[in-house]
């Protein structure tokens, strides 16, 4: 992870050229996602990243960190509601609070915004200028933002969870960019261990977690690391599909914290129904998670169950 270095919106421009963008990342090295770019409406240097936005007719609008693909208008949901209602969906009791960490486009706080047994829902995000674009270009996925029990936090993300009080949080989501520049430090031990302390018990943490196809090493070594930390609990690792991730994968490390009666939690079962859209709250009904696919999604290819089977709690 060391050897991988940011981009921008620019080297990507000057690839194809013809008002073509491709994603260039020396984490997928000699490949790149391309689409044709119609206008670009903002770019821009924050404090951490590149910034950029821009409008296609195959994706609609795009947001683009340090020149690589964050989310899009047409395929977005595919990852906000994953990596949301798997975690929430396998949590054994309601949660009552939750914690995001980056997430700053607001799509995970749309979607735990869907459930009323939460009391208080936190965002810790490094990059302010993240949050005022999405909600500018954005609006769909920053919605999350006008929830009344949201606290947003421009802050040091690990900072923020280091100074959690213990058992504070019942999910936490780790919604964080390629393990590149400002997001590299949130795939470290460290930071889980940090998270470890922060939940409760029987809590539950999901990540972003890479691409099997492209980054199984990077993968198992997040998965044996986790393993360390949450012991007594458990670990495993699902997915989802998404265009306009490398590979059309973008996967998630599940992790649950040692439960009061010393029962595992099986994070493949779904023990609850996603909730639908509240009276009043804007939201649409969920367009790609439901309890076949939770199950679906911790169901591997075989070459990823044998790399990463001695770090799994469950085959």
């Amino acid at each position: 992870m060391s050897s991988a270095v940011p981009g921008t919106l620019k080297e990507g421009l000057n690839v194809a050229k013809d008002g073509w963008f491709t994603e260039l990342s020396t984490m997928w090295p000699g490949q790149g996602m391309s689409f044709k770019v119609n206008e670009v409406v903002h770019t821009a240097r924050s404090d951490f990243q590149d910034v950029a936005i821009v409008k296609t007719d195959a994706f609609g609008t795009v947001l683009i960190l340090d020149g690589v693909i964050q989310c899009t208008d047409r395929d977005e949901f595919s990852y906000q509601e994953m990596i949301t209602h798997l975690p929430v969906c396998a949590l054994r009791r309601e949660p009552k609070k939750a914690l995001v960490v980056g997430g700053g486009d607001g799509g995970v706080l749309r979607e735990l915004s869907r459930y009323t047994s939460l009391e208080e829902i936190h965002i810790a995000e490094i990059d302010g200028m993240v949050i005022d674009v999405s909600k500018k270009y954005f609006p769909g996925m920053a919605v999350g933002f006008s929830d009344p029990r949201v606290s947003v936090h421009v802050c040091d993300g690990i900072k923020f969870v280091q100074e959690a009080a213990e058992g504070t949080y019942d999910v936490i989501v780790v919604d964080s960019s390629d393990p590149v520049g400002p997001a590299e430090v949130l795939f470290q031990e460290p930071f889980f261990q940090y998270m470890h302390k922060a939940l409760k018990p029987g809590g539950i943490v999901c990540t972003q977690a890479e691409s099997q196809w492209y980054h199984l090493e990077i993968i198992k070594s997040l998965a044996a690391m986790c393993k360390k930390v949450f012991v007594g609990g458990t670990v495993q690792y699902g997915y989802t599909t998404i265009p306009t991730y490398p590979s059309g994968q973008i996967g998630f490390m599940v992790c649950t914290k040692a439960d009061t009666d010393g029962e595992a939690n099986d994070p493949r079962v779904a023990k609850r129904e996603p909730p639908g859209p509240a009276d009043g709250s804007g939201l649409t009904p969920l367009k790609y998670y439901n309890p076949d696919l939770h199950k679906a999604a911790f169901i591997l290819p075989t070459f990823a169950r044998e790399a990463l089977k001695d770090s799994l709690s469950f085959s």
